[in-house]
């Protein structure tokens, strides 16, 4: 009867479950076989495909228009009606796979995560992840109705970001304060959101009779190949090996600031005085000039950027109730990628460019595995979020030697030599920072009743910033510091998903040091492991990209010492003065 299914989630939009059953019905009464596996599991792939489709068009509606009730409406229906049947039976369609004890090509690796979701399911927990993919709808509806009044205007809170890179301090400390303080207006809502989460993910735990959130999590994400004890680890050696060039990295700043301590205001001001970089001065500019960095690092690359330019597959733009941050997601029908931003082009900043060669990242490794037939094999929610974050990480490395002008990018080499400068200082100083993200997590689940309570998540992190960033100022900013966590919507939104960035950033790190010896053979290496998607074990698709997954001080260091020997050489670069510059704004 699949010859009867829609191949578009545009006509199946408006479908109830009864629709979509009986193709269920029809998978779990056809016998399985060695010869009628790969017709049985493209017809799951179909079925599932345009399911999945349509939750993602949710998702990217709903976030590009956060003030769009109707829709939220609808959405909502569908988390509550339709996906707990999918669920249900995608459960069923599971088991008779793991029972047949078949392993088509390419596919034990999906089959043991097929088989960890299914030890997961229970049907109880239907309505209770409905229930917390609507506590992230109220989050994000939150998050994206900041405002702010700014210069005699009402802006979004994120286009007071780029005010934070200007050079008078007592303006920057202004903004700061404003952010801050326009996140804090919102206590009330987060506690009690806070709050709704946390039960609600205690109660999944324990129904799939697991001691904690965190060991539920863990399973849902697939972590075969490290345990909580492991991250713990990774935080120790980042203590060990990053904080002190992290505080060497603050140090320098606070000189040439002529500071008499950093405050967290002076974070992303460029230390020398030069005004911000703005790389350009309108969204056409921006995608047609990062376009051709992703041509200098592989052809292909520039390819999927333009079918994505053709296709409206990018919203970047700021504009007001769209949600803060950034994400590629695909519709896993068509095969193709969509790229969320939310950029101000008025005052466009190199971050913007970061983020946009990062989600470029992401997104292309959706455009290489997309040859793969089954959607086991390639859905975001099976690739290892620990290399997805290579492919967007390694993206901006290898990105970053062609920002030049002359080059086809945005700056003079004094600018550029600034961007990459601040970019690998930035990976130093993250480090820290995600193990703080991620060690806050640890925290909150090993103490669940205690951390229900968003103050006591307050305390915690407030220790955190003094074992991992001693070198920064709070004085007086007693309240800031200990709720600077708040704004990091992944605690919210996706719990667990942090720590993947700082593995990640390591992997991309070893990435980009083979591309400075040779950039075509670091390249395709890098193509070679997005192709593989999710058919093979996590460190494979390490190995194949170039790197190694590991996560000791010993690895961190010579991290550091490589991106500590490369700002040094390009200290005297940005220091020239060199005509020429970026296209975009004037600073």
């Amino acid at each position: 009867m699949f010859d009867t299914l829609p191949t578009s989630s545009a006509a199946v939009a408006d479908w109830t479950w009864d629709q979509f059953a009986p193709y269920y019905d029809d998978l779990l009464a056809r016998p399985l076989s060695a010869e009628s596996v790969d017709q049985w599991l493209a017809d799951w792939t179909a079925v599932s495909a345009l399911i999945d489709e349509l939750n993602t068009r949710f998702t990217i509606t709903t976030t590009t228009n956060t003030a769009d009730e109707a829709l939220e409406v609808r959405y909502r229906a569908f988390l509550d009606e339709l996906v707990p049947r999918q669920m249900e039976a995608e459960q069923h369609v599971k088991q008779k796979l793991l029972a047949s004890d078949l392993e088509p090509a390419g596919f034990a690796m999906p089959l043991k995560k097929l088989r960890a979701e299914a030890e997961l399911y229970r049907d109880e927990n239907l309505p209770l992840i409905a229930e917390h993919r609507k506590l992230t709808l109220d989050y994000e509806k939150l998050a994206g109705a900041r405002t702010v009044t700014w210069d005699g205007a009402e802006i979004p809170l994120v286009q007071l970001y780029p005010v934070l890179e200007e050079t008078d301090r007592d303006r920057r400390e202004v903004a700061w304060r404003l952010m801050r303080s326009r996140v804090l207006d919102d206590s009330a809502a987060l506690a009690d959101l806070w709050r709704q989460m946390m039960t609600v993910r205690a109660q999944l735990a324990a129904n799939a009779g697991f001691p904690s959130y965190r060991e539920y999590r863990w399973q849902q994400l697939f972590r075969f190949d490290y345990i909580p004890e492991d991250a713990k680890r990774f935080h120790a050696a980042i203590e060990e090996a990053v904080v002190p060039a992290a505080a060497r990295i603050y140090e320098r700043r606070r000189q040439k600031l002529g500071a008499p301590s950093l405050r967290p205001w002076d974070l992303q001001v460029d230390p020398s005085g030069l005004p911000p970089l703005r790389p350009y001065a309108a969204m056409d500019e921006l995608e047609t000039k990062t376009a051709r960095l992703f041509r200098a690092v592989a052809p292909q690359f520039a390819g999927y950027f333009e079918t994505m330019r053709i296709e409206g597959l990018l919203d970047l733009e700021s504009r007001r109730h769209k949600a803060p941050g950034g994400y590629s997601l695909t519709y896993t029908v068509t095969r193709r990628p969509f790229i969320f931003c939310n950029f101000s082009a008025a005052a466009g900043t190199h971050d913007d460019v970061q983020t946009l060669l990062h989600e470029g990242g992401h997104a292309f490794h959706s455009f290489e595995m997309a040859t793969l037939p089954y959607l086991q094999q390639r859905s975001e929610q099976m690739v290892p979020i620990e290399f997805a974050e290579v492919a967007s990480m390694g993206m901006e490395l290898l990105a970053s030697p062609f920002l030049t002008a002359e080059r086809g990018g945005f700056y003079s080499p004094a600018e550029a030599a600034r961007a990459r400068m601040d970019h690998l200082s930035g990976i130093i100083t993250f480090w820290p920072y995600g193990a703080m993200i991620d060690a806050l997590q640890h925290w909150m689940y090993e103490h669940p009743r205690e951390a229900a309570a968003i103050e006591a998540c307050d305390d915690y992190w407030e220790t955190l910033e003094d074992r991992f960033r001693p070198a920064l100022d709070w004085s007086g900013l007693e309240l800031e510091k200990r709720t600077m966590w708040r704004q990091q919507g992944h605690v919210y939104a996706d719990p667990f998903y942090y720590i993947e960035y700082a593995m990640a950033q390591l992997g991309a790190v070893q990435v980009w040091a083979n591309s400075l010896r040779d950039h075509p053979a670091a390249a395709a290496a890098y193509r070679r492991a997005l192709a593989l998607g999710a058919t093979v074990p996590l460190p494979v698709l390490y190995e194949t990209a170039g790197a190694k997954f590991l996560f000791n001080a010993k690895t961190l260091g010579a991290a550091v010492e490589l991106i500590e020997r490369t700002i040094a050489e390009l200290v005297p670069v940005a220091a020239s003065t060199d005509a020429g510059g970026s296209g975009g704004a004037p600073a």
